[in-house]
């Protein structure tokens, strides 16, 4: 979403979608930047929550509001919400919008089986049964939201980086620029706004010497340095990053995600990200360094016999 904090509006998110796709997770992210979140609010007292549009009640609702509901809230009906919701977006006093958290059915039947959680659609059914029957019940809701967030490939922290970008206020905060290492074998990183793949360096796995360090002892590094394609690739990604990263401030973006990624993600990216994240810290920026598979176990089925 678009900055609103000029906006005289009161803003009313109202968030929902499939049982185990990430509601609570956004509901907590939207209340730390700063939201009222709600969640499991009976939706049929939301005209009382915000009073008729001529009321004069300035201190009752200014911070933005989040509203969270789903199959397992009282009184849930679908086609009553966005008739509801229709109705509240032609008020001059409100900004209302829907975000639909939406996932695979094979990631929540995971989900379900790993938490040992009952669905609560499925009565005594199969787990994928309550999936199906609640994805059908929801299917004209998600048509109607304004925002779909896919959760199948996210972690919760990566939930938590989407919420923060699509709902923090622009004008609020600094850019905050994270630097992340990954292994291709293990996927890719679903909210990275750059790429780079090391790939192309020589691998210390294959010395067996460094194969149960990682990119953060000095030996690994060193090995990685002697590389005769290092140096120039280091010295173009820095300074490709010294010139989009001031840009995208321009523009107003708040969250910029830069990946490094290698076939097992213990070595060449991890020492990827920390040297460009200590460029970009004397440069002025303030980089959060994550990696991902650092804790991965070494592995040849991984890496493959021989390969970069």
């Amino acid at each position: 979403m678009g900055d609103d904090s000029s906006d005289p509006r009161q803003r009313i998110l109202l968030v929902t979608g499939l049982s185990g796709a990430g509601k609570t997770t956004a509901l907590r992210v939207l209340e730390d930047l700063g939201w009222e979140a709600i969640d499991n609010f009976p939706i049929r007292l939301l005209d009382r929550l915000i009073g008729s549009e001529g009321d004069d009640r300035p201190d009752t609702l200014s911070a933005p509001l989040a509203i969270g509901f789903d199959a397992r809230t009282r009184g849930f009906d679908p086609d009553w919400i966005i008739a509801l919701a229709k109705d509240l977006v032609q008020r001059d006093n409100l900004l209302v919008s829907t975000l639909f958290l939406d996932c695979e059915d094979r990631e929540l039947e995971r989900r379900y089986n790993e938490t040992r959680r009952r669905h609560p659609l499925a009565e005594g059914r199969p787990v994928n049964a309550g999936i199906a029957a609640e994805r059908e019940w929801l299917a004209p809701l998600r048509r109607w939201a304004d925002s779909v967030i896919n959760t199948t490939d996210y972690s919760s922290n990566e939930l938590q980086q989407e919420i923060r970008e699509r709902f923090a206020e622009a004008l609020s905060q600094e850019m905050t620029v994270t630097v992340t290492s990954f292994g291709f074998a293990r996927g890719t990183p679903p909210l990275a706004d750059l790429m780079f793949d090391m790939r192309f360096l020589n691998n210390p796995h294959w010395q067996e010497e460094l194969r149960e360090l990682t990119g953060k002892d000095q030996v690994v590094g060193a090995f990685i340095r002697q590389d005769p394609a290092f140096e120039t690739a280091f010295a173009q990604i820095r300074d490709l990053l010294l010139t989009l990263l001031p840009r995208y401030r321009e523009q107003g973006k708040i969250y910029v995600n830069v990946a490094f990624g290698c076939t097992g993600g213990r070595h060449r990216s991890v020492y990827l990200a920390e040297e460009i994240a200590k460029a970009l810290r004397e440069a002025g920026f303030s980089p959060t360094v994550l990696h991902r598979n650092l804790g991965s176990r070494a592995a040849e089925m991984i890496e493959g016999p021989g390969q970069p």
